[in-house]
């Protein structure tokens, strides 16, 4: 049987049918050619000094690897004060990032008010609760559920100090605070500025709360800073915390200005003065810099606290909102948490890994006396008042505001700021217990 002839109207149409299955067959082609777009997470964090920016940019590379792009949000100011004030505000402008940076008692805090996303799953299928240091993973718990993820663990407790003028002096590093007063004097003599410090209020109440610890150990420091038990308030202890701090104001610079903590660290890096006590992070900014930890400038434990560890830790929790983007946050979360982005990250930063099986052999000698002073448990361990570890941001800011007030002015003594430190914490005591006994959780 013979095929019937086509008219000239059919293979016109059986043309663009062709032509229409190509173009088609092109278009799928492209499609699987490019790759797919990386959702974007937008991040509220305050690393912003240029050994932050550096840690930061490691997390970054780590999710454009597995198709989550990092829009970065970052708000200077030290110790996260304002991004902490931006963060609030956004909030209550419906307009919350989907990630920040919440550390200590905040994440808390904003846990309580059902705003950010559980990471249940992410935690159960990597295991967080075991490969994690019990602190840590403590922490990251509010009513059962694991509401962040740890970036790094910083040593607050830090002395840094520049190598080349303890060596060309003949300087052995101070261990104890009696050793730091024969150690600045020759510095002086020297013509050396001995200690570099700050007069910013959160740079004043970190060198406080370090000498707290040096003067009591961590089982005082908690009971004044995160107990807030009465008598911890009229310790001795507390007293001379706050001598040894405006004592040490001889060994400074003077005048004192309000100057940021980068700053401080150059001046110890490029050899204007010889220490300074400041978190681990500082180690991250020498480094940034070109001056390396072992070669240009050393880190110990400050005085006297050698077997402590005064921690903050960075974490970074997710905002709920309608949840279209749990799958890229889920991510963030897991890659943040995983072994090589941790030592990465704290390679760069300053800090340690959050979890225990990290090659502390891959860390320079500051990172490995961190992390094994971390690894000692509870019992040496102690969370900074200052950086949200301890305590609610109300009563961490009136402590703050009452020591800087101290330290700035001569005509009070240290007597009357431990009376003045004491009732304000026993005021905020009360007026939290009774918003609890009016306000119970249900």
């Amino acid at each position: 049987m013979k095929t019937p002839p086509y008219s000239t109207a059919d293979r016109h149409a059986g043309a663009a049918r062709r032509r229409g299955v190509a173009a088609l067959a092109l278009l799928a082609f492209m499609c699987s050619s490019v790759p797919a777009r990386a959702e974007a997470l937008q991040v509220l964090h305050w690393w912003t000094s240029a050994g932050e920016r550096r840690a930061a940019d490691v997390l970054v590379a780590r999710l454009a690897q597995e198709g989550v792009e990092w829009r970065d949000a970052a708000i200077a100011g030290g110790a996260g004060v304002g991004a902490g004030k931006v963060l609030k505000s956004r909030v209550l402008a419906g307009k919350s990032p989907e990630v920040m940076q919440l550390i200590g008692y905040t994440l808390g805090e904003w846990s309580d008010l059902g705003l950010l996303l559980q990471l249940d799953s992410v935690a159960a299928s990597n295991n967080w609760r075991a490969t994690m240091y019990p602190t840590v993973w403590g922490l990251l718990q509010n009513r059962g559920h694991t509401m962040g993820v740890p970036a790094g663990i910083h040593r607050i407790n830090t002395l840094f100090y520049n190598r080349k003028i303890f060596q060309r002096l003949g300087l052995a590093v101070p261990r104890s605070w009696s050793d730091f007063e024969r150690v600045a004097g020759k510095l002086r003599q020297a013509g050396i500025t001995p200690l570099v410090q700050s007069s910013e209020a959160w740079q004043v109440a970190t060198l406080f709360e370090t000498l707290v610890l040096a003067e009591s150990g961590p089982a005082y420091y908690r009971a004044l800073f995160v107990d807030k038990k009465a008598e911890a308030y009229a310790d001795p202890r507390l007293r001379h915390a706050l001598q040894r701090l405006r004592s040490l104001k001889q060994w400074m610079g003077m005048p004192l200005r309000e100057q940021s903590w980068p700053e401080m660290a150059r001046q110890v890096g490029d050899g204007e003065a010889a220490m300074y006590i400041m978190g681990d992070w500082a180690k991250g900014e020498l480094n940034a810099w070109g001056r390396a930890t072992d070669e240009v400038f050393g880190c110990a434990a400050a005085p006297d606290t050698g077997d402590y560890h005064l921690y903050s830790i960075d974490t970074l929790a997710m905002f709920a909102s309608d949840y279209t983007h749990q799958g890229a946050q889920e991510k963030l979360a897991q890659v943040v948490a995983s072994l090589p982005v941790q030592l990465e990250y704290s390679q760069v930063k300053g800090s340690i890994p959050a979890l225990r099986q990290a090659d502390l052999s891959r860390l320079d000698s500051c990172g490995r006396a961190s992390a094994q002073a971390f690894a000692r448990g509870a019992a040496f361990q102690a969370p900074s008042l200052v950086h949200r570890m301890a305590t609610d941001e109300t009563s961490k800011d009136a402590i703050i505001a009452e020591v800087h007030r101290y330290f700035l002015d001569e005509t009070i003594s240290a007597a009357d700021a431990q009376r003045r430190i004491g009732s304000m914490l026993q005021a905020l005591n009360k007026k939290g217990r009774d918003h609890v006994t009016q306000n119970p959780r249900r």
